[in-house]
């Protein structure tokens, strides 16, 4: 133990300093435990308190799909520009190197197959998400589908987990193809996710009210990017989607199928982070890609 004996009386209070709490300021966070607040202070930048994800999920359903058939040539030189990657314990284990830094967001709901109806699914166990460091645990929910029940059952599970572990939970938001993807939809899913104690939610963009789909959920949203676009167009929804108050993207096939994927993941990142243009991030993708 310390010397009891010539100790310096402590002087140095800053009183005149406002005390500081540190990281960024993640919405629903303020009540949240020390160790779910430390993860997901990994995931959002500390600057722009935006993410900027890298999914490459796809595998657990699709099999090997066009430009993930390769993770260890596709993916792993993506890594170090995103702020966070999704990816299944699977492909962690087997292609993802041990020295990476980038927090992970695990898939944590395995199940039926494009082979069948999607989205009968179960969870891994969270024995594993704590084995490899998980950032964050993040099941698939499927509202109003016919397995709407089960899954929401498994996030709720995963909230015990997040109360638990201090592992955040990543609610993600499955959309059928005979569900439209509006605000109404979105905002029932969104909201039903932070209802059943999703720490943050990963949806779809909609062009007409999707402020009202953030206002009306109380954790940050995450949009999903969806089908390939020509990339223009993907920067364009990153870019519309922050400005209507979403914390990140999580993309995947817009930047691994990308004719230059390590330039398309800086110029979402441009637009995730520094709030570039669209216009002014294409370029930004063609000066990268000439180069």
């Amino acid at each position: 133990m310390a010397d009891a004996e010539g100790n310096i009386e402590a002087k140095n209070y800053a009183v005149d300093v406002a005390a500081k709490n540190g990281g960024p300021n993640v919405k629903g966070a303020e009540n949240l435990d020390w160790g779910v607040k430390a993860r997901l202070w990994r995931i959002f930048d500390t600057a722009s308190g935006n993410t900027l994800m890298l999914a490459f999920d796809h595998g657990y359903i699709m099999g090997p799909t066009s430009g993930l058939e390769r993770i260890d040539l596709s993916i792993v030189p993506l890594i170090k520009y995103a702020d966070c990657i999704m990816c299944t314990r699977g492909v962690l284990r087997s292609v993802i190197p041990p020295s990476c830094k980038t927090p992970v967001a695990l898939r944590f709901s395995a199940g039926s197959t494009i082979l069948t109806e999607l989205n009968d699914e179960t969870l891994v166990g969270i024995e594993d998400a704590i084995k490899l460091d998980a950032a964050a645990i993040a099941p698939m929910v499927a509202i109003g589908s016919e397995f709407e029940a089960k899954t929401i059952e498994n996030l709720a599970r995963c909230a015990d987990f997040t109360a638990k572990y201090g592992i955040p939970t990543l609610g993600v938001t499955a959309v059928g193809k005979n569900l439209a993807r509006d605000a109404r939809y979105l905002g029932l899913a969104t909201r039903v996710c932070a209802e059943n104690g999703a720490t943050f939610v990963k949806t779809y963009y909609c062009d007409e009210g999707f402020e009202r789909v953030v206002a009306g959920c109380p954790v940050p949203i995450v949009v999903a990017g969806g089908k390939k676009l020509p990339e223009n167009e993907a920067l364009e929804l990153a870019y519309k989607a922050i400005s209507s108050g979403a914390r990140g993207v999580d993309m995947g096939r817009n930047i691994f199928q990308s004719e230059n994927p390590e330039a398309m993941i800086q110029a979402v990142g441009a637009v995730v982070h520094r709030g570039m243009k669209p216009a002014e991030a294409f370029e930004l993708y063609r000066d990268l890609s000439a180069k």
